[in-house]
Formats: C-alpha cells, sequence, structure tokens
C-alpha cells in the first residue's frame, strides 16, 4: 500500500473508531437507568465484599472472647452475604436486559446507516460481511455498556481491600504492594494482545461468512458446474487461520491466568508472613489477620478485572465492526418539494461519476422534456445503469447536478422524491408477505386492492397471479415463479407508484417479445402519464421511445429519435446488431427526413398530443409497426 493509502486507510480507520465509540455511547444511552441500576448493584456487590472480611474478624474476635454481642455480629455476617449474593443475582438480569436493549440499538443505528446511504457505498460490504455485523458483532458489541459497569465495578473490590490492608496494618499492605507492578504489567499486555488477536479473529470471520453468502445465493450456479467440493474448500479455506486466533486468543487469556494464578499466591504468602510476625509480636488479633489475608486475596482478584476488560475489549473491536456500516457516507436529502403539475422535465447539468478512481460517466449535460419517453442504448459498460442511477437519485453525480422540474434533487425531501421517481429493475427483489403486498410496497399510501390489480394488468402479472391458489393473497415463499414473472411483479410495483418520472432499468429484459411490447403499451396508456427513461437492450424499446440518448463510453455520442440514428449511424446500428436478428424489427420513418435538433423541438407537442389522445397513440402505434416492416424490408 503506498503512503497515502496508508495514510488514507489509517485516517478512515480512526474515524469508525470514533464512530464505534459514539454508537456505544448512544447505546449506553438508550439504557442509561438499567446502566445505572447494574452499576449500583454492582458496586454494592463489591461493598459487601469488601465489608465481609471485616466483619467476619471482627465477628471471630468477638466470638473467641465469648462477648455478649457475638450472636448480633453473627447476624450481621449473613446479612452482609445475602446481600452480596441478592446484589450479585439482580446485576446479572439487568445486565441481559442491557445487552438485548444494546444489541438491538446498535443494529437499528447500522441498519438506518446501511439504508440511508446509496447503493454502490452499500456494496463495499458483501452481504455475508453485513449479516455477520449485524448479527454476532453487534450482539458483542451490545455487551460492553454492561461489561463497562462491571469493570468499573470490579476495580472497587482491590483498591477498597489495600486500603483496607492500609487500615488494619502497615506492613501487611506494603508487603502487597510489593507485588501491585507485576499486576498491572498484566493487565497492560493482556488488553494489547486480547485486542489484536480479537481484530483478526473477526476479520476472518467477516470474510469466511462473505464468501458463504456468496455460495449459498449461487448454489444452483456450482451444482450445475459440478464444483462443490472446490466452493467448500474455498469457503472454508481460511478456517485454520479462524482456529488459529482462536487459540491464540485463548493462549492470552490462558497465559495470563496461569501468571495471575503464580502471583496471587505468592502475594497472599508474602501478607501471610507479614502477617504472622505482626501477630506474633502483638501487634494484629486473630480476627485482623484473617481479614488481612481476606483483603490480600481481593486486591490480588485480577480475575474479574481481566474478565471485565475483557469483555470490553471485544465488545469495542465487534462494535468497530458493526460501525464500519454507520459510517457510510448518507444520501442526505433537504425539504423542498416539486412544483404541484410540473411535467416531470429532467435536467443534467455537466454530470460527472468516478468510480474506483476513474470516471464512468463524462460531463453529461442534457434536457428531456417532460412526459417523454427516453430509451437510453449503448453497448454493455457504457454506463446505461449508472445514468438510470443519477437520473433518480439512487446515487449522486460526483460533479453536476440533476434537477427535476427545477428543483435539484438533493434538495427534495425523501418523501417528495421517493413518491414522484419510481424504479423497476431487471432483477427485483420482492418485499412483503403476499404477492399482493409486493407489488404495494412502496412509499407514501398504500394502494388499494383494485390498484393491485389494475398493475398487476399493466405489468402482464394478473394472468399468473390468479391462476395461484390463493391469487395476490399468496405469500411469496408459496408462490414459485419464473424469472420473467418475478420481472413483471416488479414492474407492478413499479406501475402501482408510478410518479412524474419512473426509471426502467432494462426491466423487461426477462419478458418475451410479445409481452414486453403489451407492457409498452400499457405503460403508454394505462399508467399515470410521466416522464419515463428506459434502459433499453430491445430495438422495439428504442424504436417507440420519443428520443434516445446513445451512451458510448460515459459520454453521450449522441440524441434524437430512433429513426434518425439507425439510418445516419453505423455504429448505432452496430449496438443492436445481436437485438436486431432476434428481436426481427428495425427502425421507424416516424420522424425521418427531420434534423434531429428540429425533432427535440418537437417532442413536448408529441408528447402533448399522445396524453391528450389516446386513439391517436393507438394509431401511431400501428404505424409504428407498419413502417417497422417497411423499413426491415428495405
Amino acid at each position: 500500500m503506498s503512503p497515502p493509502d496508508a495514510e488514507a486507510g489509517t485516517a478512515l480507520s480512526a474515524a469508525v473508531a470514533r464512530t464505534a465509540d459514539r454508537a456505544l455511547v448512544a447505546a449506553a444511552r438508550h439504557s442509561a437507568g438499567r446502566t445505572a441500576a447494574v452499576l449500583g448493584c454492582t458496586l454494592g456487590a463489591a461493598a459487601a465484599a469488601l465489608a465481609e472480611p471485616a466483619v467476619l474478624g471482627h465477628t471471630l474476635d468477638l466470638l473467641l472472647r465469648r462477648s455478649p454481642s457475638g450472636p448480633a455480629w453473627t447476624l450481621l455476617c449473613a446479612a452482609v452475604i445475602a446481600a452480596e449474593v441478592l446484589l450479585d443475582a439482580a446485576a446479572a438480569r439487568l445486565t441481559g436486559e442491557i445487552d438485548g436493549r444494546s444489541t438491538a440499538r446498535l443494529r437499528a443505528l447500522a441498519l438506518t446507516g446501511l439504508l440511508r446511504t446509496a447503493p454502490h457505498h452499500a456494496a463495499r460490504h458483501a452481504p455475508g460481511e453485513t449479516a455477520a455485523r449485524l448479527t454476532a458483532h453487534a450482539a458483542e458489541a451490545g455487551k460492553v455498556p454492561a461489561a463497562v459497569a462491571h469493570a468499573a465495578a470490579a476495580l472497587l473490590p482491590p483498591l477498597g481491600a489495600v486500603t483496607a490492608l492500609f487500615l488494619i496494618d502497615v506492613w501487611t499492605a506494603l508487603a502487597f504492594l510489593v507485588g501491585v507492578p507485576f499486576l498491572v504489567l498484566l493487565l497492560r499486555a493482556f488488553a494489547r494482545d486480547t485486542h489484536a488477536s480479537i481484530a483478526r479473529y473477526q476479520q476472518v470471520q467477516l470474510e469466511t461468512a462473505g464468501r458463504l453468502t456468496e455460495a449459498l445465493a449461487g448454489a444452483r450456479t456450482i451444482a450445475a458446474a459440478g464444483t462443490a467440493e472446490r466452493e467448500r474448500a474455498r469457503i472454508l479455506a481460511r478456517l485454520p487461520e479462524l482456529g488459529a486466533e482462536g487459540r491464540r486468543m485463548w493462549r492470552v487469556y490462558g497465559g495470563t491466568t496461569a501468571r495471575s494464578s503464580t502471583l496471587m499466591p505468592l502475594l497472599l504468602y508474602a501478607v501471610l508472613a507479614v502477617g504472622g510476625l505482626r501477630l506474633s509480636a502483638g501487634a494484629l488479633g486473630v480476627g485482623e489477620l484473617l481479614a488481612a489475608v481476606r483483603y490480600a486475596g481481593l486486591a490480588a482478584g485480577i480475575g474479574a478485572v481481566t474478565g471485565g476488560l475483557a469483555a470490553v475489549v471485544r465488545g469495542r473491536s465487534a462494535a468497530r465492526r458493526t460501525a464500519a456500516l454507520l459510517a457510510l457516507p448518507a444520501l442526505g436529502h433537504g425539504r423542498a418539494r416539486l412544483p404541484e403539475d410540473g411535467p416531470g422535465t429532467l435536467e443534467l447539468r455537466g454530470v460527472r461519476v468516478v468510480r474506483g478512481g476513474a470516471t464512468v460517466l463524462h460531463d453529461i449535460s442534457l434536457v428531456i422534456p417532460g412526459g417523454a419517453t427516453v430509451a437510453v442504448v449503448g453497448r454493455s459498460g457504457a454506463g446505461k445503469t449508472l445514468f438510470a442511477a443519477v437520473a433518480g437519485r439512487l446515487t449522486d453525480p460526483d460533479a453536476g447536478r440533476v434537477l427535476l422540474d427545477g428543483v435539484p434533487l438533493p434538495e427534495l425531501s425523501a418523501e417528495a422524491l421517493r413518491r414522484e421517481v419510481g424504479y423497476a429493475f431487471d432483477r427485483p427483489v420482492l418485499i412483503g408477505d403476499t404477492l399482493g403486498g409486493a407489488i404495494a410496497f412502496g412509499s407514501g399510501p398504500d394502494p388499494g386492492p383494485e390498484e393491485v390489480r389494475a398493475a398487476a394488468r399493466a405489468a402482464g402479472a394478473d394472468p399468473f397471479v390468479r391462476r395461484l391458489p390463493h391469487a395476490y393473497a399468496t405469500r411469496l415463499a408459496d408462490a414459485p415463479m419464473s424469472g420473467g414473472e418475478v420481472q413483471r411483479l416488479g414492474l407492478a410495483r413499479a406501475f402501482a407508484h408510478a410518479g412524474r418520472l419512473l426509471v426502467l432499468d432494462d426491466a423487461t429484459s426477462s419478458l418475451d417479445t410479445v409481452t414486453a411490447r403489451e407492457v409498452e403499451r400499457a405503460l403508454a396508456r394505462e399508467i399515470r402519464p410521466g416522464t419515463r427513461i428506459v434502459v433499453a437492450h430491445r430495438l422495439s424499446s428504442a424504436a417507440r421511445a420519443d428520443l434516445v440518448v446513445w451512451l458510448e463510453g460515459g459520454r453521450v455520442r449522441a440524441t434524437g429519435p430512433h429513426a434518425e440514428l439507425w439510418r445516419h449511424e453505423p455504429a448505432y446500428r452496430a449496438v443492436f446488431a445481436a437485438g436486431a436478428e432476434e428481436d426481427g424489427t428495425r427502425g421507424t420513418d416516424r420522424d425521418a427526413g427531420r434534423p434531429a435538433e428540429q425533432a427535440v423541438e418537437q417532442y413536448p407537442e408529441r408528447i402533448t398530443e399522445r396524453n391528450a389522445d389516446q386513439s391517436t397513440v393507438r394509431n401511431a402505434d400501428r404505424n409504428t409497426g407498419q413502417n417497422t416492416e417497411r423499413e426491415a424490408a428495405r
């Protein structure tokens, strides 16, 4: 990695770490009351644990002297022990609630960040990695607020025990303090080694989850290719590394425990030896010696501190994995609204889009008249899908502006944008419990049953939906569908929510030619009038459009009617060479003989006529077909 890249990576890691800490603070605030209660319970239990040696030692002295107050102090001992047990139990129960609430909060924050970003930013993380960040890592990070409370409370017994040792006898306290520097070094080394090992473990875990999700998504392809064993080996390739990191974590923990197990008895023996000498000298009583030994054990209780510290370290490392979703740049929105009766005029001004350091769309300036149907054509990799994404603000350009009816898209509220700009994709994902719910899914008021059926009829989906056992009430999981049928439902969903701008990104690619033409006719006649941007691969889609935007290498090579481009541009005809053989169609003569500029000027007039008189559209459709046949005969 070059120095600038390394610096950028370091800055990004630091930003993610800060985001993770803020997310953990937000999760702690979400359960602030319960966290305070846990802290109170754990501190109370620690205080009871601190009081126990002193009370027990004093009770023993009283009983040895046969003091009348001995039984009362015995009851006090029992009360202190009971309080410790009950407070620990309450802390454990509250800890479970805090862990659940904090995990839910972190998942909600991460999911919000994921859904607010542009799709290409979200695609930085493989689906399997994203799932792991939202599940296992969020659950681990959710333990941090309660773990911090427990770790803070775990410091009280050692600190209080050292103080108590000084109060009982200075020499026993000094004997214990000789080993404190070694305890501090143990804790420091444990925190450092544990953090590094956990970070590596979680990274390998993420990559393995990503590979597994890829394999599950491509199960049919793997089966057809006969590469199951190869995929299994690929998915499990880093399993030895995962095991090694897991064993390394346990070695760190075990090594720390072993060293502390060696150090603690030595400290206890030192305190016991000094205390015995002080007892023989008459400076200590038997109860005080017992209390001193118990306090030395509490002061050396590195196990509780280590466990709490380990939970915090693991949680913070996991929080950074989850916070990577929070750190994705948000696709912000303004508060503006579109003009009430706007026709859907779309304007691109100097739009440039960069991906992976390379410019994919180059300074595109274009005005699409309101109500026009525009076909975006070009070879694979020309930038058609990215053009469609920019047009409806699924992503923002790196330079330039996109305006709808004169309003820059970033200034629109999210509600106004998604109510008036709709999409249909080549491989739609259906969301909802039933087929009807999948069609109705979208922003704004849900369409009624009749609107859902009308949208399905327009998309050619109604016949096969009605053949299902429960028609539109059929559950998605119980509806076996082909790729074309899924695509029709995606179109129906877009039609049910059609606004003034509708973007069809290769949305009829899985449909047969006849069905695709029926959908095009329904789109012109039965769906709310508006501007249409059609990423087209079929010759018929370009021929039926009012305007063609021809992209090549991320630039607009030409715009104009299909007939003009077809007649005068051999390279344009080459774009459709394969599709023309399958489709059996050619360009129309509808605008033949007119300059492209004149045709563009006349688009609004043609669009107005089409929207005002549907019968004219039908006649024009028939004439288009006749002209297509004549052009093909030539």
